[in-house]
């Protein structure tokens, strides 16, 4: 399958006074354990493989948000998929590689 970028913003719904971060700790555990290459930014985080593995990443994702007992999730994705070059973060951050 094609090299692909795939940015995801995992939401998982919390009880009242319950805090979101120990969900989203441990969504990117699951991306850091993965052994793609990724990238955390304030509002997503963006990882970049085969298609397939990403895919499979945001479904034990939104597996292990339920794990924590979570009674939904939201995950809004972005996708970039290039069968030719294949999508690449370095590539795409050439001119900004510090973020600024």
């Amino acid at each position: 399958m094609a090299q692909a970028l795939l940015s995801i913003q995992i939401l998982p719904k919390v009880n009242a006074g319950e805090e979101v971060i120990p969900y989203v700790d441990r969504a990117i555990e699951i991306i850091k354990a993965s052994g793609v290459l990724y990238r955390v930014g304030p509002l997503e985080t963006t990882m970049e493989g085969d298609l397939d593995q990403l895919l499979d990443i945001v479904k034990q994702m939104n597996t292990a948000m339920f794990e924590k007992g979570s009674p939904s999730v939201m995950s809004q994705i972005k996708l970039v998929v290039d069968g030719q070059e294949g999508a690449s973060m370095a590539r795409l951050l050439q001119k900004y590689p510090d973020g600024k």
